[in-house]
């Protein structure tokens, strides 16, 4: 379980990196010569998704996951635009530094975009080294939530000063299977690592991912059609963003994608039932 006190351990247990005059925090973990795995996450959230999975995938492979710029524990600067071809580039970097050969990607929601643009840098060989496989899961390909449509419209920088505790909390456990619901201490933890460095006042400038996604579209759907290396979905079909409809989608898009439905989740499938999340990864890792 994600609580306060886990998230502050997490923070402790990390390191900061400096990225263009920026401080990212990255998270560790696993021998070096385990299989390497980078893990991407997705919004609002950080790399503290990952906590429930972490002490599995660890034992596993050589483990790197860290939070966006203006994410998480990351440095979040005011006067910046954000977009995800830097958030790639973030996370190439990261990838180079920590990893240094051939890896695997674990990515979630709208961490796929950057995951898709990893895949196709890999095709066009503008990445140091290949991606050996990648697994989505809940893809942010989805019906955007009325708080995101309201933070993305000409308003969302007044909606951001009237976000508080109680609201995030209301709107954020609606993307979660109805019995896999966050608790009040999820929710405080979840809110105080979104509000570090006055994060909470940036989630409209964040969601320019969105508008990424429309102008990057064809070139990342080639990846789901054209893959370049394995790739699989992960889904908890209970999630109103990005739930069966998207792998439904998926497989319209390239029926041999493989895909596993996790009926009894939500959006955050990796938090609500990380057992059921590892199972399928693994099945997934050991299919190849």
């Amino acid at each position: 379980m994600i609580t306060p006190q886990s998230a502050e351990q997490w923070r402790a247990d990390g390191q900061f990196v400096v990225w263009k005059g920026h401080q990212i925090f990255v998270r560790t973990g696993g021998e070096d010569t385990a299989p390497p795995l980078l893990l991407l996450h997705g919004f609002p959230t950080s790399s503290l998704d990952w906590l429930p999975m972490w002490a599995e995938l660890t034992a596993r492979y050589r483990v790197v996951a860290f939070d966006f710029l203006g994410f998480g524990f990351s440095d979040k600067p005011k006067r910046h635009h954000y977009d995800l071809q830097e958030q790639t580039d973030i996370a190439a970097y990261l990838a180079e530094t920590f990893l240094g050969q051939d890896f695997h990607l674990l990515v979630h929601d709208c961490g796929v975009s950057p995951g898709q643009e990893l895949l196709a840098r890999h095709g066009e060989g503008g990445l140091a080294h290949r991606v050996l496989s990648c697994a989505f899961l809940n893809p942010a390909q989805h019906r955007a939530r009325p708080i995101q449509k309201l933070l993305t419209g000409p308003f969302g920088w007044l909606f951001v000063h009237l976000m508080n505790r109680e609201r995030f909390g209301k709107s954020f456990s609606e993307v979660f299977g109805k019995d896999t619901q966050p608790g009040a201490a999820e929710l405080e933890a979840y809110w105080a690592v979104i509000c570090t460095n006055g994060g909470n006042k940036l989630q409209h400038k964040l969601l320019h991912y969105i508008a990424d996604r429309r102008t990057h579209g064809p070139r990342w759907q080639a990846q789901l059609t054209s893959p370049p290396c394995p790739i699989a979905l992960i889904n908890g079909t209970q999630d109103p963003v990005s739930g069966g409809h998207l792998v439904d989608a998926v497989a319209a898009l390239n029926p041999e994608v493989p895909a596993w439905r996790l009926d009894h989740l939500g959006h955050y499938p990796q938090t609500e039932g990380a057992a059921d999340v590892l199972a399928a990864y693994a099945e997934f890792r050991d299919g190849f």
